[in-house]
């Protein structure tokens, strides 16, 4: 359980948004918005706008690391405007590199001053893996490695957020030979609760969604082996995809430019990795809900996997995975499938054929017996 804060000494979450000139009515379509997000009951809408009405906003350190700022940007373009204020104010965003004001001496005291003033209460984010190699000196800020200043503020965190695939598996920083020693941040802090939002970058619904269930609920999400949230990371990508149909009835597209990839079969054989990747991009999606790399003719890359980067070139196939009793690949699957159906046709002709047979006969023996009558 993750404690509130024991006296309140800050605007509620909903009390910002009323200043923004946000309307109620937006505050509870957004509330709604993210409950469906979290795979949440109607009830869950309540919860959420109960808590955002009534609980201070919570203090967040923001670290960026060895990383691009994917994650960051994904933030702050999410599709709902309220989305964005979550991260950039209701959570009071105290630290981070990117997107304050200050610099130098006054960035780094607005962060000692958040960890000594909320000690054990503040949430620390945590965007980038840390290199290890050379003492820390491929990434220094302020005199120290990055490495330190994670310890540092980690120590008085109530929980971690790692935010993004560099933080949790080290992503391209630590694909092979992994010249600095890139390390995610589960395998250099212990002792402290920590969620892993993985993706390059994760989609802004899903990091808003998260910093949500811990505000409303006190607790972090339910998390799966990894360490990842299972309300959207539960299912794989091939699960929710539009084109998994033309997987199952075995048509593929054979190279990006071939009449398949016009019509929009599956994506496999050109190296789509989405029936080993667990994500919820087929479903929240990307720009406000309109497309993910599938719909827009790109084979999934994996990039919530750990590993992803050194898993195989992106365009080559995978050649097999588990979910169809013993390992199979997409051409057996394809051959099977088309088998079964061939199968159910022929079965279905005898079953028609045998039927009208047996009719004929009686038809046939109940004349004779009607002649013999007579």
């Amino acid at each position: 359980m993750i404690q509130d804060p024991p006296t309140r000494t800050r605007p509620t979450y909903f009390e910002e948004l009323k200043a923004r000139g946000h309307s109620r009515r937006d505050f509870m379509k957004v509330c709604t918005t993210l409950a469906a997000y979290m795979g949440l009951e109607s009830s869950g809408v309540a919860q959420i706008a109960k808590a955002m009405e009534t609980k201070p906003r919570l203090p967040v350190i923001w670290l960026h690391f060895q990383e691009c700022t994917c994650c960051s940007e994904s933030f702050i373009r999410s599709s709902h405007p309220i989305v964005s204020d979550i991260i950039l104010d209701q959570i009071s965003l105290d630290y981070t590199e990117t997107l304050m004001a200050a610099s130098g001496h006054a960035a780094e005291a607005a962060m000692h001053k958040t960890m000594e003033d909320h000690y054990g209460d503040y949430i620390l984010c945590v965007e980038g893996s840390v290199p290890t190699g050379e003492d820390g000196a491929y990434c220094c800020i302020g005199g120290k490695s990055a490495e330190q200043i994670l310890q540092e503020t980690a120590a008085g965190a109530k929980a971690i957020i790692a935010w993004g695939s560099c933080a949790c598996n080290g992503c391209v920083q630590a694909a092979k030979p992994n010249p600095t020693h890139a390390t995610p941040i589960h395998k250099l802090v212990s002792g402290k609760p920590i969620i892993r939002v993985p993706g390059c970058p994760p989609i802004g619904e899903v990091m808003a969604g998260v910093i949500v269930h811990v505000v409303t609920f006190g607790t972090l999400p339910e998390l799966d082996g990894a360490g990842r949230p299972k309300a959207f990371y539960s299912k794989r990508v091939h699960d929710s995809c539009y084109r998994r149909p033309y997987y199952d009835a075995g048509m593929f597209v054979e190279s990006f430019d071939d009449e398949n990839a016009k019509k929009g079969y599956c994506l496999y054989k050109v190296g789509c990795k989405g029936p080993s990747t667990y994500n919820s991009c087929g479903i929240i999606k990307w720009n406000n809900g309109v497309s993910y790399p599938i719909q827009s003719g790109h084979g999934c890359i994996g990039c919530s996997e750990s590993n992803f980067w050194d898993a195989g070139p992106f365009y080559r196939r995978m050649q097999s995975f588990p979910g169809f009793g013993i390992e199979a690949d997409a051409d057996e699957i394809g051959l099977a499938a088309a088998a079964a159906t061939g199968i159910g046709i022929a079965a279905h002709a005898i079953g028609t054929n045998l039927r009208k047979s047996k009719l004929i006969n009686n038809l046939i023996a109940e004349g004779k017996e009607s002649e013999k009558e007579l």
